[in-house]
């Protein structure tokens, strides 16, 4: 099913090496999981090491793996459409895509937190206001969606200048925390018992999160045929990324810990804090605004990056015809598929405001992470089989490690999904949390089914046409 190659809209391959490297280091990496990291203290940075290895390692091999064979427009959503068939490649594309309606909200809230730096004192009183965090949310969400619809040519230039201030500002980071130490002493101990990770069943969620925060591998392959040798350019920028990803969570993780005590870490401010008050230690309180200039930036630089990556799933849904015919078209002046990215903005304002239904600021941040973990993750189980159906004849680096490596990813994935659903302790209605996470999950699967039937329907029609 689907258009042929001459009704195919035409692409421009605007994506280079570099612009596909700092892709990967804007897609892969959130400032918002060394927050979550630091607060759970220092056996975290066993933790990231766990994480790489469960995740990120048989993520990186499967990707490397499907795009240099399949390197088309859709990346997941393609790969598992020809592993499984139309209504699996549906499903997962969907879920996936779906995800980042409560991602958006998610990591535009870690930006608003960081924002309040930029105004000192003057602006400590927003931090507990909800009507703050949802206009400061819409507005950034609104930015990164006006810029994409003007073009990936010109939208890359947003994204590139987000992955350059996520590592200013993770330098301006270590380099507190680094200053701190060697003149005060860290604020943590580091004996080796605290790190150890802790392992209680409250603690679990935690680990879900960063294995999720491991992820973003897949992110660049879904606009394949943008990619300049796609083929080579994914492989090479993974490679790449990958210490810029590992040194900016890791050595992020320890300066915050340098500066603030766990029990003094907020896991959506930490990163913020550890700035604003190692620099006022080191007496030098002008560097806290900057660096909080360049976290926003590096936000809105990762919703840009994003936003213009799963908006190609429901265009190539669209070109399939298992979603309506204007999601694959193109803007006929930008050459952007700007129906599937204003009908994501739109559903995602959505989840701004749902998201934020009886509860705080933090506890509404914390259902949306449980959210998108949970979301996110559910295409990675039909990923995973994937690389063994479709690398199954000359897998690369042999037939063990084809086998092995997925199969570690589909076990982390599966562990993730379960420890996501546990809410915090902060979490003043844990019973509210987990109704508000299962059912926007149901909701999600139950309506990515609904409309693949709808959309199986005006695909045979289509192809009867034909």
């Amino acid at each position: 099913m689907g258009v042929s190659e001459k009704e195919k809209p035409r692409l421009r391959r605007v994506l280079g090496l570099r612009d596909t490297l700092l892709f990967f280091v804007i897609a892969g990496t959130n400032l918002q999981w060394v927050s979550t990291a630091a607060a759970a203290g220092p056996g975290s940075i066993a933790v990231w090491g766990i994480g790489f290895l469960a995740m990120f390692v048989p993520l990186f091999y499967t990707v490397v793996g499907l795009s240099s064979r399949h390197p088309d427009e859709g990346g997941l959503y393609v790969w598992t459409r020809r592993a499984f068939g139309d209504r699996t490649g549906f499903l997962t594309g969907w879920l996936y895509w779906s995800s980042n309606l409560p991602y958006f909200p998610g990591i535009l809230y870690f930006a608003a937190s960081s924002a309040l730096l930029i105004g000192g004192d003057r602006w400590a009183g927003l931090s507990h206001s909800p009507a703050y965090f949802v206009t400061a949310a819409l507005a950034g969400l609104l930015l990164a969606t006006v810029i994409n619809v003007v073009g990936l040519s010109r939208g890359k230039w947003l994204i590139n200048a987000g992955a350059i201030a996520r590592c200013g500002a993770t330098l301006a980071l270590i380099g507190i925390g680094a200053a701190v130490w060697v003149r005060y002493g860290s604020a943590t101990s580091w004996d080796a018992g605290s790190l150890v990770p802790r392992v209680r069943f409250r603690d679990l969620v935690f680990w879900s999160t960063i294995a999720f925060a491991w992820t973003g591998a897949e992110s660049a392959s879904f606009m394949g045929e943008e990619i300049e040798d796609s083929r080579r350019t994914v492989r090479r920028a993974l490679l790449g990324s990958a210490p810029f990803v590992a040194a900016i969570y890791i050595l992020g993780t320890v300066a915050v810990l340098a500066v603030l005590p766990p029990g003094g870490v907020s896991g959506l401010e930490a990163v913020g804090e550890a700035i604003r008050s190692g620099a006022r230690r080191l007496g030098i309180p002008g560097l806290a605004p900057a660096a909080a200039a360049l976290i926003v930036v590096s936000t809105v630089g990762s919703v840009c990056a994003w936003l213009a990556s799963v908006a190609r799933i429901p265009f190539v849904a669209g070109m399939d015809h298992f979603l309506p015919e204007g999601f694959g078209r193109l803007h006929p002046r930008f050459g952007s598929p700007h129906v599937a990215l204003w009908t994501q903005t739109a559903m995602t304002v959505l989840f701004v405001v749902l998201g934020q239904a009886g509860s705080t600021v933090r506890g509404a941040y914390d259902v949306l992470v449980s959210m998108m973990v949970i979301a996110t993750f559910l295409p990675f189980l039909f990923l995973f089989a994937s690389a063994w159906k479709l690398l199954s004849d000359r897998p690369p680096g042999g037939r063990v490690v084809s086998i092995l490596l997925p199969a570690v990813g589909l076990l982390t994935t599966l562990l993730s999904i379960v420890f996501a659903v546990i809410p915090t302790e902060e979490e003043k209605n844990p019973a509210f949390a987990i109704a508000k996470v299962a059912i926007g999950t149901v909701l999600l699967v139950g309506s990515g089914l609904f409309v693949y039937r709808a959309g199986r329907r005006r695909a045979e029609a289509y192809d009867g046409r034909r």
